[in-house]
């Protein structure tokens, strides 16, 4: 789509700097969470070009041209000399006001952002940007847009504050196409720095005011001044309570124009293959001249963020080269034994997922391996066959699950499956007593348990196995690297193999370029007998009559779900929130016995109101995503799903997965008042499909961009800066893919290129540590 210039009377559309995309237009996003639809910008119309309001605020600006230079070798700013290299490059991780003086003041405002060094400051980004580069004349201003006018004080006027209506400050302005107002409340500094006939750019939203324009709590700057605030692109900034992004910008600002320098690109120009330098990514990417600027900037930031992470698995893979693990033989016949032993028949893809599982068991190179399928799949059922097979050659087995309440699941599911097969399976958790804990460790080291299954407490540093040949790793998304590789590194000399399970549904293109350390098995078949669950839309107008629904069903001794995407009720936000529903339900239904579960509980209490559901004890559970995963309830019937448009596709199928388990028949609701085509279209995905890996593809493509797995993008490594389903950004992966492997393959420990470890701790995707207890 073509939009008109962005400047003078050439233009009158959006103010905002949009993008293009296949869901609509979108403001670009970064840094937090994430960045998201990110396509080709608007074109600049060189005769309307406005020198003075466009000139940057930035000290020492950089050189434009260098943004989209492949080959630029000359920093855009001027280098430290090759001695003080070292000590430059140190400077941005000194306390911020010692490395920038002129930030003293404001040292503690950037600290209650997580700032404390110039290097935090240069890659804390700007969420959006408002494009405040077009000055319009008085006359062309419209209602509802934010917009930028350079204008004339014609007078100044304070209303004190009486009562709880705060003191205004009201500016008449004007210019040769007409008069307009601006108005700020309880802003004393503003009476202070205006006076009539200033001649100022004012830059912010625009209402109507009978047939009057009125800028509301605008920023203003003085004519002809640089700015970072008015008459350009303006960076918007996550903040924290009682920070401005007007203090926020000025800051940032002073910290790139004294820190800039110091910034040394890691790559070399052949490695950028047509991404701007560092130093000019990191310039446009907070304070752009030109919106054009800015999709080269974050492209270059995500590159660098998913080079970190390509850099980890590249050295790992290295890593893994020399270490053996126990070699686990099966053959064939005694693959039939154990399957056979099952109590049920598996389906092809569960005997493949077998074969596949044996075969790298029989080698040194240790094990590691994806198993994902959707929802009630028999993923378990393959686990199980692998720790059988681990036990019958002497070696012991360990299954790590992410919450007791799936790990006791696991346990009692697995248990039987076990013990069939001749394999005694023990539970093991934080919450166990302290006599049994030391009871199950001293029995874990003698070896008497050939299989635990628990929490975080499998890698607790009481535990000692004995020989431990298998890690079993269940949805494995929800566990660090290190905590995984805690795990792994019970096996002590040799180590163990490792097989993490997962109902994300991922499209192949992001398991290749995402989990490409990892072989991979799929299971898409569904055990016999499963009863398909029926999927309807519904708007809130037939909330009643689901209501009297779910009565009925707690009537014949059913349970249903409800599950919303807020905590609590937000001003931000309209859409139903976990608190207000529990409520509203327990006095629509009193004759039914309503809990309440969502990730702000103490874990204790959110584990026994799940537990309590799980055993029948309670008719509804209303909740927030926490019930994504983690509890098995075949008696309950119905999931109800509020302002269903606000989740993924893929998390809306796992959601229904929590239903259709039992014999009874099952009803999926999907409640949504949203009336954009779009959202319908994502809804009716869901409906007309059972299959989770359909469903994650067609996700895929109707959201480009968007956040296929939800806001945290589970099933996938956390990023800061680039977006797993932007096509870009996969072009840029495999990109990213392939040069981390060169260099690695050159130089394993990266000791000649110190820069790229600094590029891969910098940036590399952290681990968040879970409790070991």
């Amino acid at each position: 789509m073509t939009v008109g210039c962005r400047f003078g009377s050439h233009r009158r559309n959006a103010r905002f700097l949009f993008i293009p995309t296949d869901c609509g237009f979108q403001p670009v996003i970064g840094f937090l969470p994430q960045i998201a639809h990110s396509r080709a910008m608007t074109e600049v119309c060189a005769p309307c070009m406005n020198e003075p309001a466009r000139r940057s605020a930035v000290p020492e600006p950089l050189d434009r041209s260098t943004l989209r230079s492949a080959d630029a070798t000359t920093p855009p700013v001027s280098a430290a000399p090759a001695a003080e290299e070292s000590l430059a490059e140190d400077r941005l991780d000194l306390p911020i006001a010692r490395a920038v003086p002129e930030v003293t003041r404001g040292a503690a405002t950037l600290r209650r952002l997580g700032i404390h060094t110039p290097r935090q400051a240069l890659f804390y980004l700007p969420f959006r940007y408002d494009d405040f580069s077009d000055l319009r004349p008085l006359g062309d201003l419209v209602a509802d847009e934010k917009q930028s006018a350079r204008v004339r004080v014609t007078d100044v006027k304070v209303e004190p504050g009486f009562g709880r209506r705060p003191q205004r400050v009201i500016a008449q302005l004007a210019d040769d196409t007409g008069s307009a107002e601006a108005i700020w409340f309880g802003r004393r500094f503003v009476e202070r720095r205006l006076r009539p006939g200033d001649d100022l750019v004012v830059s912010g939203k625009v209402a109507m005011r009978g047939w009057r324009p009125q800028f509301v709590s605008p920023d203003f700057s003085p004519a002809g001044m640089a700015s970072v605030h008015t008459g350009r692109i303006v960076p918007v900034y996550p903040l924290a309570g009682g920070v401005t992004q007007r203090r926020v910008r000025e800051l940032l600002a002073r910290v790139l124009g004294r820190s800039l320098r110091h910034v040394r690109d890691p790559l070399h120009p052949d490695e950028r293959s047509g991404l701007p330098v560092l130093t000019a990514a990191l310039k446009a990417a907070h304070f752009p001249d030109d919106p054009g600027e800015v999709r080269p900037a974050l492209d270059r930031l995500a590159h660098d963020e998913l080079l970190a992470l390509q850099l980890v698995l590249a050295q790992a893979r290295v890593a893994r080269g020399g270490q053996r693990a126990p070699r686990i033989p099966a053959t064939a016949k005694e693959l039939a034994t154990l399957e056979e032993a099952l109590p049920f028949a598996l389906t092809v893809d569960q005997h493949v997922a077998n074969q596949e599982v044996i075969a790298d068991l029989g080698g040194e190179q240790p094990m590691r391996r994806l198993l994902q399928g959707d929802v009630g799949s028999g993923k378990t059922a393959v686990a199980a066959v692998a720790l059988a097979a681990a036990s019958r050659a002497g070696w012991q087995g360990a299954l790590m699950a992410p919450t007791e309440i799936l790990a006791r699941q696991h346990h009692r599911g697995l248990a039987p499956l076990l013990e069939a097969l001749e394999v005694r399976a023990e539970f093991l958790s934080g919450g166990l007593s302290p006599a049994r804990k030391r009871e199950m460790h001293a029995a874990i080291e003698a070896g008497e348990v050939q299989v635990v299954i628990g929490t975080h407490a499998v890698i607790s540093r009481g535990v000692v196995f004995r020989r431990l040949g298998l890690a079993v790793v269940d949805e494995q998304h929800r566990f660090g690297v290190s905590q995984r590789a805690a795990l792994q590194a019970k096996g002590d000399a040799l180590e163990p193999h490792l097989l993490a399970l997962t109902a994300t549904p991922i499209p192949r293109t992001l398991a290749l370029t995402f989990y490409g350390d990892l072989s991979i098995s799929t299971i898409r078949q569904m055990p016999p007998g499963r009863r398909p669950v029926r999927t309807e839309i519904r708007d809130r107008g037939a909330l009643p009559r689901i209501e009297e629904f779910i009565a009925a069903e707690a009537a014949e001794g059913r349970q249903s779900f409800v599950v919303v995407p807020l905590v609590a009720e937000s001003e931000a936000m309209s859409a139903a929130s976990a608190e207000a529903e529990a409520a509203r339900f327990g006095a629509a239904l009193p004759q039914l016995r309503v809990g309440l579960v969502h990730g702000q509980q103490k874990a204790d209490l959110r584990d026994t109101t799940m537990a309590r559901f799980a055993a029948g004890e309670l008719d509804v559970l209303v909740a927030t995503t926490v019930v994504e995963v983690g509890i098995d309830v075949p008696n309950a019937s119905v999931m109800l799903i509020e302002d269903a448009e606000r989740f993924g596709l893929a998390q809306l199928h796992q959601l229904r997965g929590r239903v259709g388990r039992g014999p009874h028949r099952s009803f999926c609701i999907l409640l949504s008042d949203a009336a954009e085509s779009l959202a319908r279209r994502r809804l009716d995905v869901v409906k007309g499909s059972t299959d989770g890996f359909a469903i994650a593809e067609q996700d895929l493509v109707l959201r480009g961009a968007g956040n296929l797995l939800g806001t945290r993008q589970s099933g996938l490594p956390p990023l800061r800066v680039a977006s797993l389903f932007d096509p870009r950004h996969l072009e840029l992966a495999e990109r990213a893919r392939e040069l981390a492997q060169r260099l690695v393959a050159a130089d394993p420990l990266l000791a000649g290129r110190p820069e790229l470890i600094r590029l891969r701790d910098d940036f590399a995707p952290r681990d968040e540590e879970g409790d070991a207890a």
